[in-house]
């Protein structure tokens, strides 16, 4: 019977070689944020001001949270493959928190460098820890209650996308997390829900659910067979019904001036909170990636797995890389250093200051190229050092 392919005993390559695919990838989207002439002007996705290449540019990263979320749900299972039901739901709960924790601290710092916190958008690393703690307790449940469960909310959320928070009370913020991208103030700090806990909690689930595949008892064939029936079929049931237009995502597709564009308004799943024809959408692709990537690692494959054997310490240092090059490029442009120091990143569009600020989409290419190439060096040293010291409880925090 043939088994995975694994750097060790306890890790699966292409589980890893896939994270650190989208990792990448996202760093194209944070230093977009930051470098992108047209970001401080218009949204990418806004199909009356944007072109193809950059819409693009903007798509291919809504793969990455949903990977990640998806992917951190497969990673609980394979945990507790090793551990007991308790000690599996003590870990999620006490990751869950520190993720939670990290986002309104360290992360929340590294997006602003605002020493006073304005601004605290709770995003995927935020939704991440929630989801975890949420998982300590659904664990317990059987797995086909969790997959049913999953499916169900998956399928219905959208169903919810009328119902609005009017008030801006810790109760309105509550319901809020549930499923809408709404702002509160509280106490003069912005608090941002973008990443609605119903579509992201389903995702981790299907994900929890989706580690059975990668026990040691099933084939690599069989596996490489469900992953490509499964994610074909997301496609499928993706391009259905989008098509139809009329559930699935509180945005629907309209015929644009040019065939390209209206390509893009159809891709064009909305984000926040993931819709159905979202999560479909990128999640079935990323079966078949999977399933693809299930083979001896090329030399691409090995270098883009060391990002996805350290995400969070990826994550974290690539935060703080892009938002100090970002300030070499605007005292270099003959602006203040301050102005990036932001309020929110979506007050810099407003700035005056930053009018004209920014590269052409090739160039913000090149930025992100050497953002990657500058952290691959840390990411693998940090590979090696938690490969070299396994007995380091806290390394699993990082």
């Amino acid at each position: 019977m043939q088994q995975p392919f694994t750097s060790n005993k306890k890790r699966i390559e292409s589980i890893d070689l896939l994270r650190g695919i989208v990792i990448v990838i996202m760093a194209l989207d944070h230093v977009r944020d930051y470098f992108h002439a047209a970001n401080f002007v218009y949204d990418p996705t806004d199909l009356t001001q944007t072109n193809a290449p950059v819409f693009f540019t903007r798509w291919i990263t809504n793969f990455c949270a949903p990977v990640f979320v998806f992917l951190a749900g497969t990673s609980a299972f394979l945990v507790g493959e090793r551990k007991t039901k308790s000690a599996l739901s003590a870990f999620l709960l006490k990751r869950g928190l520190w993720l939670m924790l990290l986002e309104v601290s360290v992360i929340s710092f590294a997006w602003n460098f605002n020493p006073h916190y304005p601004t605290f958008r709770l995003q995927v690393i935020w939704i991440l820890g929630l989801s975890m703690v949420c998982m300590s307790a659904l664990i317990y449940l059987p797995p086909k209650i969790i997959l049913a469960s999953g499916l169900l909310i998956l399928f219905t959320h959208n169903l919810f996308d009328n119902l609005h928070v009017t008030g801006n009370s810790f109760s309105d913020f509550l319901l809020a997390e549930l499923h809408e991208r709404k702002r509160f103030n509280f106490g003069g700090h912005f608090f941002t829900t973008g990443y609605s806990l119903l579509a992201w909690l389903s995702t981790m689930m299907l994900g929890y659910c989706f580690g059975a595949l990668y026990k040691k008892s099933m084939d690599t064939t069989v596996r490489k067979k469900y992953l490509l029936i499964i994610g074909s079929t997301a496609i499928a049931v993706f391009m259905l019904v989008r098509a139809i237009n009329v559930y699935g995502d509180m945005q629907p597709w309209k015929v644009q001036p040019s065939f390209i564009m209206t390509v893009c308004s159809f891709l064009n799943a909305t984000k926040y909170p993931p819709s159905l024809l979202y999560t479909l959408m990128t999640l079935g692709p990323a079966l078949i990636a999977l399933a693809l990537l299930e083979k001896p690692l090329s030399r691409f494959g090995q270098i883009t797995i060391v990002y996805g054997r350290v995400p969070l310490f990826f994550y974290i240092l690539h935060l703080f890389l892009i938002h100090l090059l970002a300030i070499v490029a605007v005292v270099a442009s003959g602006r203040p250093w301050t102005q990036m120091i932001f309020t929110t990143m979506q007050n810099a569009k407003d700035n005056p200051w930053l009018t004209g600020y920014g590269f052409s989409l090739a160039g913000t290419y090149l930025v992100w190229l050497l953002v990657v190439v500058l952290l691959y060096p840390l990411c693998k040293w940090y590979d090696r050092y938690k490969s070299n010291h396994k007995e380091k409880w806290w390394l699993s925090y990082l």
